[in-house]
């Protein structure tokens, strides 16, 4: 351009010359003419021959050279820019190979480039241990997990920048649902992350059958052996079934990776990605929170002091477990405070153990009975004489109003004066749901359940699922729900992993929830349990194929939710004329169905020491009819055959 200016300088007082001269000649010749002509065209050049013809030819010279000039020069230096643009763009595109040849061990940062380009993936580590052979069993977290202290590998090379589908928590409704991710989407690549420094596994044996094992190592193993005598791990899968997080960017047939032992912390859902307890970011496409509960704690025993809250454990996790096991081997006596299913098992597994190793069990809580938030009166009072016979000492309506640790002991204040002398606690007095995400994340808490609050599709956002215990979702059957069981953490995971990949179903499927007092008494309950509803009970003696034991045998798992199929149950059919009450004799308890009704139709169903039967239990819920006769309804249960 500044050649174009120059040119023009030199050739404008020619054109402005040439001009004046074009105006001089018209206004002579009309002169000599003896006339004005009546219109002179002042801003026309003249191309007659008079006067000025050789300065237009020179004009119209000097402007078509300047035209021609000036389109080469535009020309050239369009061309030039382009070129020097590209090779920019080389040379920015090469710049990580050159660096990775020239400084090998300097670290490539996080942060994505400023360039739109992606950089090359990082290699993997040459130094990163083989993983494991195919039929290894999971014992404890491998060096795979974390990098080892000191090592000079970042952070940021372990995980990957960005992942398809992303599930927060390491649960049994996480797995359920990468699973469920890789059954739709064969390709699909899932990273799960979790707090905890072990893959996914199953909660239920850590209160049940794990205790009842022979094997001195099972806290190592953490194999046990069901009531059928079958030998199982709690791990879902062996390490062979996760590929690292490293290859997951890079596999052709996606897989599903698993980070341990990190924590995220927070959530930025309009920019899809969330960052980790160690500052990394990780971006997604669609992400489940599946982040479960936390053991609650009662207050008189946090306002008292370190030594108190040392000799105290919530019982939840693997670690708990093994803490537990050899608490309890080391010293006299143990207080488990709460009657619900978790303090229940552990109070009778623990029992057992009572008469091995001369160790005092003690279960106190506020209700009349075991499990009396859940059973009828009835029903709780022959459950608390149950676990009395299992060795526990049982102290009911019982509300603690101080502990103090005192001569090495704990000793617990009831408010009716009652003292507890113990070296031990163990706190199951619930689950809070874990909601830490909720505040960075922008999502809602139910304010009546808890919970992320989502829809009947378990969506909180377009592409945000909640899972398991942490889910406050719509029954479409009974209404806003919470639930906090084995077999509803896998369906729950089950139908977000299908509506993260497209199916758009709603929450339909009643899962249910077992327990065991042992490997002689158990029941399996569905939909809503809650002693504050009327209950009709109908009940028959027992035989020996009526316990868990049994079941297991037949079912051949002890994960009884895994059992149960999807057949079409038979519709109950009320009774058109009522039938007489069932009439049972004074603790004649040995098996039955209790029904739970609200505005007189089914909403809850416990089988008690029934098994295989929940497909019908399903059913009824289902149908939320009313029926004139529930001794009919319970028939199709066959409780009357032998």
């Amino acid at each position: 351009m500044l050649k174009c200016r120059t040119v023009w300088k030199k050739l404008a007082p020619l054109a402005r010359a040439s001009s004046t001269l074009c105006r001089q000649n018209v206004r002579r010749a009309g002169l000599n003419n003896g006339k004005i002509p009546s219109c002179v065209p002042a801003g026309h050049m003249s191309t007659g021959p008079a006067g000025g013809g050789r300065d237009n030819k020179l004009y119209f010279l000097l402007v078509g050279v300047t035209f021609i000039g000036g389109g080469i020069y535009t020309y050239r230096t369009v061309k030039g820019d382009h070129q020097r643009y590209q090779e920019r763009i080389d040379e920015i595109s090469s710049r990580p190979h050159k660096q990775a040849a020239e400084e090998p061990a300097i670290p490539i940062q996080s942060e994505p480039p400023a360039v739109p380009e992606p950089e090359p993936q990082a290699a993997f580590s040459p130094e990163e241990p083989s993983p494991p052979a195919p039929d290894a069993e999971i014992l404890a977290p491998t060096e795979t997990t974390e990098p080892p202290p000191g090592d000079s590998a970042p952070a940021s090379l372990q995980f990957p920048s960005h992942t398809p589908y992303l599930l927060i928590g390491g649960g049994t409704a996480s797995f359920a649902a990468a699973r469920s991710i890789r059954a739709r989407d064969p390709g699909a690549k899932v990273l799960i992350v979790t707090d905890e420094p072990v893959p996914p596994y199953m909660r239920p044996p850590l209160s049940k059958e794990l205790w009842f094992s022979d094997d001195p190592s099972v806290t190592e193993t953490l194999r046990f052996k069901q009531w059928n005598g079958k030998e199982r791990s709690i791990y879902f899968q062996p390490p062979s079934f996760y590929i690292s997080a490293e290859e997951l960017d890079g596999a052709e047939n996606g897989g599903v990776a698993i980070l341990t032992g990190k924590k995220v912390v927070h959530m930025d859902v309009r920019g899809n990605k969330i960052k980790l307890d160690d500052n990394t970011e990780i971006s997604y496409d669609k992400c489940l929170i599946a982040t479960g509960g936390v053991p609650r704690s009662l207050q008189v025993i946090e306002r008292a002091g370190e030594e108190v809250m040392k000799r105290t454990t919530l019982f939840r996790k693997v670690e708990d477990f093994k803490s537990l096991d050899k608490v309890s081997r080391s010293i006299k006596s143990i207080t488990i405070i709460g009657g619900g299913f978790l303090g229940s098992e552990l109070a009778c597994a623990l029992g057992r153990r009572s008469t091995e190793c001369d160790l005092e069990v003690i279960q106190m809580f506020p209700e009349k009975g075991n499990m009396g938030k859940v059973l009828p009166e009835y029903l709780s009072n022959w459950t608390t004489e149950k676990v009395k016979k299992e060795g526990v000492k049982v102290i009911s309506e019982a509300l603690v109003k101080s502990v103090v640790c005192k001569d090495e002991k704990l000793e617990i204040q009831l408010k009716d004066g009652r003292l507890v002398k113990t070296d031990h606690i163990v706190a199951a007095v619930g689950l809070e749901p874990n909601v830490d995400l909720a505040k960075s994340a922008g999502l809602e808490v139910d304010s009546d359940f808890g919970g992320f609050r989502v829809n009947a599709e378990l969506q909180a956002r377009s592409n945000i699922w909640v899972a398991g215990d942490a889910a406050c979702f719509y029954d479409i059957r009974l209404g806003r729900r919470r639930v906090e069981h084995h077999d509803h953490a896998v369906v729950s995971g089950r139908l977000a992993g299908e509506n993260m990949t497209g199916a758009n179903k709603p929450y339909w499927h009643q899962s249910m929830f077992w327990s065991d007092l042992g490997p002689d008494v158990g029941y399996e309950a569905i939909g809503i349990v809650d002693s504050s509803l009327p209950t009709v009970g109908v009940f028959a003696k027992a035989t020996a194929k009526d316990t868990p034991k049994a079941a297991t045998e037949k079912s051949g798992t002890g994960i009884r939710s895994e059992s149960e199929t999807e057949d079409t149950a038979v519709s109950p059919v009320a009774s058109p004329s009522p039938a007489a009450p069932a009439v049972v004799q004074k603790d004649e308890y040995g098996k039955g169905v209790i029904f739970y009704l609200r505005d007189k139709v089914v909403v809850g169903i416990i089988l008690w020491n029934v098994f295989n039967r929940m497909p019908v239990a399903r059913k009824i819920i289902k149908d939320g009819e009313q029926h004139v006769d529930l001794n009919e309804v319970a028939k199709l249960f066959n409780i009357h055959d032998d």
